[in-house]
């Protein structure tokens, strides 16, 4: 039986029904390639470059001791691939382990990833059509050890939620808030609400991995995290829970005149849900 790898890609038009689109990234036989199944490759991104009109798919690359610490880049036509494998570098000649990209308002997009033996992350522009960083980087949560990074963008605001360091195991995630993309950044405390102490201070027994904005609904979002397996990592399932921004962080309330534009990230936890009725019609 031949060991098919690579990254699979799913298609919805309600986020409830989905479609399997087959590998858009596959592995490769050559033992001394990025892609061969000896190797790692985790937290794949893909973003549409308006300007050439191609998918870029930014990743997670490295070997089985996890000391390459690099990100792979990949392109396509279409989301559904087939994506062509470019290259693997260490962005700004930085070690880089968890990592996602965004893009904002403007078309512009950012590389952020998890580096120094995962002690801070840094953040960095990409070019113009998004198949490289530029020489622009900054440091960010420096000496507070956190990864698993996933930015999203409300009212102007940026937001980042974030895990720490404790390999497979879950732990406490934090949010972050910050009036640049690039820095600096201020943390706002444990976003998760509801279950009990165990599952708000393992957020949700999950590590974050991206929030995606809900169309039609402002301030709503779906944060996104992987459950992990540790005995047997292919059979890692995802977490995905309403997101929604407003108010002011508890731990920050008698000095709310300080976060005129930072307002609570709050992750709700649920046995089960779906989105409402008229946005899942329409």
């Amino acid at each position: 039986m031949v060991d098919i790898i690579g990254v699979s890609c799913y298609s919805s038009k309600d986020l409830w029904a989905w479609k399997n689109e087959g590998l858009v990234l596959r592995g490769e036989k050559n033992g001394t390639h990025d892609l061969h199944k000896s190797n790692v490759l985790e937290r794949p991104k893909v973003i549409y470059n308006d300007r050439t009109g191609k998918y870029v798919m930014w990743m997670h690359i490295d070997d089985a001791n996890y000391t390459k610490a690099s990100v792979g880049v990949a392109v396509s036509d279409s989301p559904t691939g087939p994506f062509t494998y470019l290259y693997s570098k260490r962005p700004h000649d930085c070690e880089s382990r968890d990592m996602t990209i965004f893009k904002d308002d403007d078309g512009k997009a950012y590389l952020i990833y998890s580096s120094e033996d995962n002690s801070e992350l840094h953040i960095g522009p990409l070019t113009d059509d998004y198949l490289d960083v530029t020489d622009v980087m900054r440091r960010l949560l420096i000496a507070q050890h956190r990864e698993a990074p996933a930015l999203f963008k409300h009212e102007g605001t940026y937001y980042m939620v974030t895990s720490g360091c404790t390999g497979w195991a879950p732990n406490t995630a934090l949010a972050h808030a910050a009036t640049s993309v690039m820095g600096p950044w201020e943390t706002l405390g444990n976003p998760c609400v509801g279950g009990n102490e165990v599952f708000r201070s393992t957020t949700f027994f999950s590590q974050s991995t991206f929030v995606l904005p809900v169309p039609g609904l402002p301030g709503s979002f779906i944060f996104m995290a992987d459950r992990w397996n540790p005995s047997d990592l292919r059979d890692s399932r995802y977490v995905w829970l309403p997101l929604t921004i407003g108010g002011v962080p508890d731990e920050a309330a008698d000095y709310s005149f300080m976060f005129p534009l930072w307002s609570r990230v709050s992750i709700y936890w649920h046995k089960r849900w779906r989105l409402p009725e008229e946005w899942r019609d329409s």
